[in-house]
This record gives structure tokens, sequence and C-alpha cells, in this order.
């Protein structure tokens, strides 16, 4: 069963990295009930085109737990991990994604997104992640305003 508290937690992530005039995504990982890594998209403060935050929590987490085995872990997305991010969370074992807003909504937003669903990522490939779509998808999806309204936003 999802948690409403954990998906805040990548919620209130996005909304940091708005602030520090990133995108709006945000991402929390999950383990035995505690949360191992929370980290916002990172791309423009590093200068890393692959700094989104499910990648960002990734690496926090392989370092916290000393391993790059995540089996048993749960990631929370402010929004569906683009197909770079999904592979990550294959290749890390990552139990089971939760997101809210989805690939189509970020790019109707501008974002240049390859609009491959998890669902497809994860039948052609074979995975076998568990995935939770549209978990507090409007409070996800606010986000996307927040950046929106932003003069200094930024896309990539």
């Amino acid at each position: 069963m999802p948690s409403a508290e954990f998906m805040r937690r990548a919620i209130a992530q996005a909304r940091e990295g708005i602030a520090d005039g990133q995108t709006p995504f945000g991402s929390c990982i999950v383990r035995d009930g505690r949360v191992v890594a929370a980290e916002h998209n990172a791309v423009w403060g590093t200068t890393d085109s692959t700094a989104h935050a499910e990648v960002q929590a990734i690496r926090t987490a392989c370092r916290a737990l000393a391993t790059v085995d995540l089996s048993g872990s749960v990631i929370y997305s402010t929004c569906e991990p683009c197909p770079m991010c999904f592979s990550a969370i294959h290749w890390a074992k990552i139990s089971t994604i939760v997101f809210g807003a989805r690939i189509a909504d970020a790019q109707a937003l501008g974002f240049s997104e390859l609009t491959i669903p998890n669902e497809t990522m994860k039948r052609q490939g074979r995975s076998a992640v568990e995935i939770v779509p549209d978990f507090l998808r409007d409070e996800c999806l606010a986000l996307f305003g927040e950046f929106a309204a932003r003069p200094d936003r930024r896309m990539y």
C-alpha cells in the first residue's frame, strides 16, 4: 500500500528544487518503512543531463546502504520515470515505483520527453518492478503549475 507521507516527501523535494531554480521533479526511496534518500532534479545545478530526481535518489540510496542492490525498496516519484530513470530503477532492483503525474503531463508542460510509459518498458523489458500510477496525482500536477508560474524557469 503506497504511503502519502512518502509521496509528500518527494513533493517537498520537488518544491525545494523549484525554489533552487531546478525543474519540478522529486523522488524518495524507502526501505523497511524508512526514508533512505530524498532528492530533487539537479540537471541545471550540476550541468548533468542525467541528474534526474530518481537517479539522484538512487545514487544517494546506494551510497547510504553501501550497495547497488536496492531490492525491497519503493521509489516515490512526483512524475512517471522517464526511460532512463526506469532503466536505473530496474538495474537497482527497486521493487516498486509509485508515481503521481505522467510522462505525457511533463511533455505537455514543454519538457522533451520520450513518451514511453513505464508499463510498456516493464512489459517489453520483462522487468519485475511493480508500478503504482497516479498516486496523489493532483498534488504532483500542482508542482507543474508552480514551476510554470516562475519567470526564471528553464526547460530541457
